[in-house]
């Protein structure tokens, strides 16, 4: 690799990890070594591209407006390598995948078992965020592909998956555990733990929507820790159905008064300039179920 590109790599990868030794992991180098070539470019340029302290790096402002350019630079290369993957017949290559942890745990290991029977070559990097984080990741070309809930705010190449339905997640010993189904007006009147992050989150937008007001009384974006609090009576919840397969966890499980589900889709920025890979990783989405 062209050293200069491999500088400008190193200096990429140091800013997305926000440090020196994960981006030697990913570029397969000594940390010493990727500290060196981001000198280097510091050096070439006369400019000071990262501030290093004790809690870590941070851009200065001249690194933040180069940044870009060597962001542009580098997934060019990406796309290179990966049609010189294309020739080759995938056996070797990398894919990208940003998604939420019940996709992570219940989807894509079915689906990567099956494309790696067939495509033994290929490697992967799982990136776990919430529904705004994936999609600035598919956006700025972080990660390949990406699960969403829809609708989605950006112009992606969208392929639906089907609905995701959200049930009430009580205490064994709760009353309304021997209820049919829960009513969502209920549930309101217990301490709520509600599953959210940032923005768009289709738990507190149910609420809105039927005009309702949970007592919320804790926060969170890890299922399983609203899992272990309502098993230990300390409130109830709303989790989609995916997330609650195989459940760990002493709860009971039930169906709510009203229609509430999410839309899952996997999304592209742009099929058109999606690797061999990509594209036949897609045709392996079916093994999910």
């Amino acid at each position: 690799m062209d050293t200069n590109l491999l500088k400008y790599m190193a200096f990429v990868k140091t800013v997305e990890y926000g440090s020196f030794t994960k981006a030697s992991e990913i570029l397969h180098y000594s940390q010493s070594g990727i500290s060196r070539m981001i000198n280097d470019l510091e050096t070439d340029w006369n400019l000071s591209l990262l501030e290093r302290s004790r809690t870590g790096i941070k851009l200065t402002a001249d690194g933040a407006k180069l940044l870009p350019y060597a962001q542009s630079l580098c997934e060019e290369f990406q796309k290179l390598q990966m049609q010189a993957d294309d020739l080759r017949g995938l056996r070797s290559g990398l894919i990208r995948i940003g998604t939420f942890s019940s996709v992570a745990t219940h989807w894509l290991p079915k689906i990567i078992a099956a494309f790696q029977k067939d495509y033994p070559g290929i490697d992967y990097e799982l990136l776990l965020g919430d529904y705004a984080e994936i999609e600035d990741w598919i956006l700025t070309g972080r990660v390949d592909c990406g699960f969403l809930r829809m609708p989605i705010e950006h112009s992606f190449m969208e392929l639906p998956l089907g609905a995701d339905r959200l049930l009430a997640v009580l205490p064994e010993d709760h009353p309304l555990a021997s209820s049919e189904k829960v009513p969502l007006a209920a549930l309101c009147k217990e301490p709520f733990l509600l599953l959210e992050k940032g923005k768009r989150a289709e738990i507190a937008a149910l609420f809105e929507r039927n005009d309702l007001h949970p007592n919320i009384y804790f926060t969170t974006w890890d299922d399983y820790a609203i899992m272990s609090m309502v098993e230990n009576g300390l409130g109830v919840s709303i989790l989609p159905e995916l997330i609650l397969k195989r459940v760990p966890y002493r709860v009971v499980i039930k169906e709510l008064d009203v229609a509430a589900y999410r839309t899952i889709a996997f999304c592209l920025r742009d099929e058109k300039t999606a690797s061999l890979a990509m594209k036949r990783f897609m045709d392996y989405l079916a093994y999910r179920d």
